[in-house]
């Protein structure tokens, strides 16, 4: 698959305007970008600009802290469908991970999913840079579980992002099948690439411009 359509146009600040959120979507469909991720107050405003397009309206639930009850989540990841996205980055509970309380990690994918009822595709970001190798594994194997169909490594807004080795180590965790998002610090197509050859399908960055063009 060619680089451009692994990727996913991203803008997550808090301070993003109307203007920032439409001139992302205008990159994405001249580079034919996957698809154009931003938080849920953006949604209907994407789905519009990019209609009629390639490219995908993603939206993000739980973000970036993954810490929300997960009624809020799954009502949130519902109301993104309800307005068109057709694929939610959904933040795991990283605090049941870091408690080992992967049952807890699973039922709150579980309530996403439910929510979404097959209206979307969901990623599951599991916050690589707050975990251990062996809680990374175990949520990776949650997420699976659950029935998600991506892994995302990060938000973008923890210490470190995503990384070659640990793309490596969530691809020999879910096996060739399941989809791997990573994100947080890419900014080159060197980077990118590396990512991809590690075993990602999809990159997620706001660098997504620089990325193609270099």
């Amino acid at each position: 698959m060619k680089l451009n359509r692994c990727i996913d146009h991203t803008l997550l600040k808090p301070d993003a305007t109307r203007a920032q959120i439409r001139a992302i979507c205008t990159e994405a469909k001249r580079h034919g970008f996957m698809g154009v991720c931003v938080n849920s107050a953006h949604a209907a405003f994407v789905v519009q600009e990019l209609k009629g397009t390639g490219t995908k309206t993603c939206c993000v639930v739980g973000f970036p802290l993954g810490a929300m009850a997960s009624a809020a989540k799954a009502y949130e990841a519902s109301l993104c469908c309800e307005l068109g996205a057709a694929e939610i980055d959904m933040v795991m509970d990283v605090g049941a991970a870091k408690d080992n309380d992967f049952l807890r990690v699973e039922a709150d994918i579980i309530a996403v999913l439910q929510a979404i009822s097959g209206r979307a595709l969901l990623k599951v970001t599991i916050e690589t840079g707050l975990l251990t190798d062996e809680e990374k594994v175990l949520a990776c194997l949650a997420a699976k579980r659950a029935g998600a169909q991506f892994i995302k490594t990060s938000t973008g807004f923890a210490l470190s992002g995503a990384t070659v080795s640990d793309v490596r180590l969530i691809r020999e965790t879910v096996g060739p099948d399941m989809g791997i998002k990573a994100s947080g610090g890419i900014r080159s197509k060197t980077a990118a690439q590396a990512l991809i050859d590690a075993g990602a399908n999809r990159i997620g960055a706001s660098a997504s411009v620089k990325i193609v063009e270099e």
